[in-house]
């Protein structure tokens, strides 16, 4: 951190006592107890620290339980067997209980001083960070005001070296120190302040989103790996309608979905159910416990464009299927540019755009055909989604989701013309959906029209 960004966050310990703070020691896993009662009895300072402090301050049940200590890597390896030592930018320790495992991280220090420690930054960004401080400079060396407060387990206080206890209390999210110089340490900073807003329900505080137009476009240097991991925090932690809002919001949006951002911008109001009936319905199923993936949601993200660029070579004479096809390829490149969805996703991506222009064939063999392929479901829930698209969209909806009622021989019979089903029992014949007319493709199809 530079001396500008360190001399604004000068740490000011305030220590509030077990009886004033919620947190209580049945809602830490036992695990990480063992890991802070093991490294305190062994004459270490430890405590819980970051998200785990923060979600037990709001009430929360957190999953993960991280925890800082100055005990050095090496000294952690020697108290637990049950360790293993990692990472490379910066050395910690997983200690391993069962399917739990609790990261322990020495306090990182500024590391400002000539030969002090192993870090190097380049272009404003820290590559390798092996440098070993205080608590004090552990504190200030955190993200957000928010994950820089510490359990103790000596005493059960929460330790405030930044004024985070208050920003937990106002409902507000602080960068530590500068925001700009932050933000160009680690550009994906900025994602997490929008994923932490949006999980938390907190706001942005003024001077910690004022930077994001100037250095957004950092984000197109970020691994386009570690974009896709962001994405999935944004999208399927259970907060990703309020996630996608943000982004938009913010302006960041464009540099982690720009195909999905330039469809938008042409004032699709259908796309933009789509988008947003797609979110809600993941974060419906996340609350139930019920699996999501990321082939899904990523398929309703960029649907808009692939859409456009098919109607548009479409009307320029390419044979439809192909059409689909070029497009779909054509909006994936694009994507994974900027994140790098793997090819097991982008291939069922691929499928449920293909199969949408299958819908629209009611014949009786290519009826049973189309029910029959292994992405059929999760094409059909996304032509739900379309709905909005037009009433011809949603009849056609509203005719499959018949047709699945029925049984083989009577939907074979309807889609025959016959109103008799077997047995002698009579059931209505399945109207047809109408055609419905092409949309015309809209003005701009963005940046990647046809040559």
């Amino acid at each position: 951190m530079s001396h500008d960004a360190r001399t604004t966050a000068t740490p000011a310990l305030r220590i509030i006592p077990r009886e004033q703070h919620v947190i209580s020691r049945k809602n830490i896993s036992k695990a990480a107890l063992r890991v802070l009662y093991r490294l305190n009895e062994a004459g270490y300072q430890a405590y819980l620290v970051g998200g785990a402090v923060r979600d037990l301050l709001l009430g929360g049940h957190p999953k993960d339980f991280d925890v800082a200590t100055n005990a050095t890597p090496d000294e952690v390896k020697k108290l637990f067997r049950n360790s293993r030592l990692i990472g490379r930018r910066f050395r910690l320790a997983h200690v391993v209980y069962g399917p739990e495992i609790i990261e322990v991280a020495t306090f990182r220090g500024t590391g400002e001083e000539e030969g002090d420690g192993d870090r190097h930054i380049v272009d404003g960004r820290i590559v390798r960070d092996n440098v070993w401080g205080s608590i004090e400079e552990d504190a200030i060396r955190r993200d957000f005001r928010v994950n820089a407060l510490y359990y103790d387990i000596s005493d059960f206080s929460v330790r405030d070296y930044v004024g985070g206890m208050q920003d937990v209390e106002n409902r507000v999210l602080h960068l530590i120190g500068d925001p700009a110089t932050r933000y160009r340490e680690d550009p994906v900073r900025m994602l997490r302040a929008v994923r932490l807003a949006a999980k938390l329900n907190f706001r942005i505080d003024a001077a910690a989103a004022a930077p994001f137009d100037e250095l957004g476009p950092l984000l197109a240097d970020a691994a386009p790996a570690r974009l896709f991991d962001e994405s999935l925090k944004l999208f399927l932690a259970g907060h990703g309608l309020k996630s996608f809002h943000m982004l938009e919001q913010t302006g960041l949006l464009k540099y982690m979905f720009p195909a999905t951002a330039r469809a938008l911008k042409r004032g699709d109001e259908a796309l933009r159910a789509l988008v947003e009936q797609g979110l809600a319905n993941t974060d419906a199923r996340v609350a139930e416990g019920k699996s999501v993936t990321p082939a899904f949601l990523f398929a309703v993200l960029l649907w808009g464009e692939v859409r456009d660029l098919a109607h548009t070579w479409i009307t320029k004479g390419v044979e439809p299927n192909a059409a689909w096809e070029r497009a779909a390829t054509h909006v994936v490149a694009e994507q994974c540019q900027r994140v790098a969805i793997p090819r097991r996703f982008t291939l069922t991506m691929e499928e449920i755009w293909a199969l949408q222009p299958r819908f629209e064939q009611v014949q009786r063999k290519r009826v049973f055909r189309l029910m029959a392929h292994p992405r059929f479901r999760a094409a059909f829930d996304f032509l739900l989604l379309r709905a909005a698209e037009s009433p011809s969209i949603r009849e056609l909806g509203q005719w499959w989701e018949h047709a699945q009622q029925l049984p083989h021989e009577t939907l074979a019979a309807a889609l025959a013309g016959s109103s008799a089903a077997p047995g002698g029992s009579a059931e209505p014949a399945l109207p047809k959906p109408r055609k419905r007319r092409r949309r015309k493709p809209a003005s701009k199809a963005g940046k990647s029209d046809p040559a």
